[in-house]
């Protein structure tokens, strides 16, 4: 991913609030720290989510612009034609690579070496196997038509699978944000309710807690401020984990699972520390 102006913009901005974390008093600094990391992570996280948006774009114009071919080649039209027809076609994300593509072709370029450049171009697996076997057949001399209309048909079924399997995870997906969202719950109730009765402090005293004993001195005292830390800590990496796995779950793809970890994070992060200054945890 290339760094645009967005992206040094809120790197520096994001370090500016870290440096700001470093003045203010303890029962803030956290919190302006983590706003400053989730500023420096938010393009990087957006660039990600606009990319699987894109991809997914891509797999449904592709499947257009194949029908498309499908329907010249069997009019009797040569396939490089046929793309040269089509080419000033909305095909969306797609279309200044089709329109490159046909280019290419008018400009004497193979077809196959003009399909090899516009593969590389789109960057889809979906796509690239699909060009790759228009490739093939066009060289070996296979009837065109009937590759076409066979790498429509396994693009079209591909794509049915992948919103089928999204609606029915669907459920799952809910679920685990519900689950998450219980967690949350669970973790602020022990950290403001539970610990304190447990440790004999009130949940807006700081005071030290010895690990021998809960309070007895029996070990190395630790301040209530680094337990809020741990806890707040793990929700952070249950959110981490959760969200990618919901991403592997509804579309089988690790990296579709950055956005729900990054919601989930940001969800986490803003109740946790919001409960903490509210509550002086």
């Amino acid at each position: 991913m290339k760094l645009k102006k967005i992206h040094w913009i809120s790197i520096s901005l994001g370090l500016v609030l870290v440096l700001v974390s470093l003045f203010v008093g303890d029962r803030f600094s956290f919190f302006i720290l983590g706003i400053g990391v989730l500023a420096i992570t938010f393009p990087f996280v957006f660039g990600f989510i606009k990319e699987s948006r894109e991809s997914a774009e891509k797999e449904d114009t592709f499947l257009e612009f194949a029908r498309n071919l499908v329907e010249s080649v069997k009019t009797g039209t040569p396939v490089n034609k046929s793309i040269i027809n089509v080419r000033d076609k909305a095909y969306g994300v797609l279309s200044p690579h089709v329109r490159k593509l046909a280019n290419q072709i008018s400009m004497g370029i193979t077809l196959n070496q003009a399909l090899q450049t516009f593969s590389k171009d789109v960057n889809n697996k979906t796509i690239s196997r699909s060009l790759t076997l228009i490739s093939q057949a066009e060289k070996s001399g296979g009837e065109i038509g009937e590759i076409l209309e066979a790498v429509t048909e396994a693009v079209s079924m591909s794509d049915k699978l992948k919103k089928e399997r999204k609606a029915a995870i669907s459920t799952l997906v809910v679920q685990g944000y519900i689950i998450f969202f219980v967690f949350i719950v669970i973790i602020l109730v022990l950290q403001f309710q539970i610990l304190p009765l447990l440790t004999g402090i009130a949940p807006t005293v700081t005071g030290d807690i010895g690990i021998g004993g809960l309070g007895s001195g029996g070990g190395a005292p630790v301040s209530t401020e680094e337990i809020s830390s741990s806890f707040l800590y793990l929700l952070l990496v249950q959110g981490l984990f959760t969200g990618l796995v919901i991403g592997k779950l509804a579309e089988d793809s690790m990296k579709s699972g950055v956005k729900h970890s990054f919601v989930m994070m940001i969800l986490a992060f803003m109740i946790s520390t919001g409960a903490t200054v509210i509550f002086g945890g």
